[in-house]
């Protein structure tokens, strides 16, 4: 399974609803996926490919190579 190595968003899991999101409206399960990039980082020194979601990356949690 993809997971950020930083923050170690993963998939998480829901209910899809209808737009109406009456109380007769049926409910189907549905997963929402991470947004991942794999990026080039440096660590210890050698250059490494690792998975980041979006965030951490616009946050600057990471130094790209």
């Amino acid at each position: 399974m993809a997971k950020c190595a930083i923050c170690e968003k993963s998939i998480s899991h829901g209910n899809k609803l209808s737009i109406t999101r009456s109380h007769v409206s049926n409910r189907a399960p549905r997963t929402w996926k991470a947004n991942l990039r794999s990026v080039k980082v440096i660590e210890n020194g050698q250059p490494k490919r690792i998975k980041v979601c979006a965030k951490c990356l616009r946050s600057g949690k990471v130094k790209r190579a």
